[in-house]
């Protein structure tokens, strides 16, 4: 169940309740009539099933509550009511499929933007992976794969391609080019530095590193891997199951893929970079094309039920 909080100019209510009334899945409906100061007007809150929360927010859109009023969600943990049992009953499909729209556009728009902590996460990352491909060690690695951001910028573009929204585009790609530059940057500066200490040589990565050669080994599997974990990272997203988005953070060899070409091109390993290079267009362009279907089966299949849905029995 999602917990919505809205603010409408008096003018608007009548017109909201009639909305919540006949709407699937819309329970525990709260009125006080001029509670609201900033923006001035009614608060209106109620409870609505997931996977009628897109007919919902989209009705309340058409109103004008988005620029005349407010509109707020959260998550309910907890609900003990059967009426709300019901009230997800009656919705159709199932609230862990659903895909609300007004929450992911929010979560991409977030993701895609250039911060500092994005910055300090995929440098940090980036590093540890370059450690680990240094002293041959896949548990650095994964932790490497785990604390890189990147993928909520990959979801940025995969929801930017469906809806044709090149300002979202734009804005997530100058993300991952600054982020992952910026990383490549500091790693090799970091590597450069390792080998005028004598800590690595121009030897380091050529035996002994057997484990972790998938990284400059691109090859189909390597694409069939992005491929799975760019769906599962989408489907993860909309769901809200964030313990199945680490195991997409564990799937793909993107910052590992980086650390290791900013170590390569410390120790002037050509071919190495190349490959690593290779292995990190692999994965990005894999994530991109599976999420993009994904999200354009999610919403080819809502749209038959979010879009139109009944009005509950006894009020009609």
């Amino acid at each position: 169940m999602l917990h919505l909080r809205v603010i409408s100019p008096p003018e608007l209510s009548d017109g909201v309740l009639e909305v919540l009334e006949t709407c699937v899945g819309v329970v525990n409906i709260v009125v006080l009539p001029g509670a609201a100061r900033s923006p001035a007007g009614d608060l209106v809150q109620f409870d609505v099933a997931r996977e009628a929360a897109n007919e919902v927010i989209e009705h309340l859109q058409r109103l004008g509550l988005h620029s005349e009023g407010s509109i707020a969600a959260e998550e309910v943990d907890l609900s003990i009511s059967e009426v709300s049992e019901r009230a997800q009953e009656e919705a159709p499909g199932d609230g862990d499929d659903a895909v609300v729209w007004a929450e992911f556009a929010q979560r991409v728009g977030d993701d895609s933007r250039l911060t500092w902590a994005f910055l300090a996460f995929l440098m940090i990352a980036t590093q540890i992976a370059a450690i680990g491909v240094i002293v041959n060690s896949p548990i650095l690695i994964v932790g490497a794969m785990v604390l890189g951001p990147e993928f909520g910028a990959i979801a940025a573009i995969c929801f930017g391609l469906i809806r044709a929204d090149r300002l979202l585009i734009g804005r997530a790609l100058r993300t991952l080019a600054v982020g992952f530059a910026a990383a490549l940057v500091i790693t090799f500066a970091c590597a450069l530095a390792w080998r005028w200490l004598g800590w690595i040589d121009s030897g380091s990565l050529r035996t002994g590193h057997e484990e972790i050669e998938f990284i400059v080994k691109p090859d189909r599997w390597s694409f069939i891997v992005a491929l799975l974990a760019g769906a599962a990272g989408v489907l993860s997203v909309t769901a809200g199951k964030s313990s199945a988005l680490v195991g997409v953070f564990i799937s793909v060899t993107t910052v590992p893929a980086a650390g290791y070409f900013a170590v390569a091109a410390a120790l002037s390993r050509w071919g190495d970079m190349g490959a690593s290079a290779v292995q990190l267009g692999v994965n990005v362009a894999g994530m991109i094309i599976s999420g993009v279907l994904t999200l354009l089966v999610q919403r080819a299949y809502w749209s038959r039920f979010g879009m139109r849905l009944p009005a509950p029995p006894g009020r009609r």
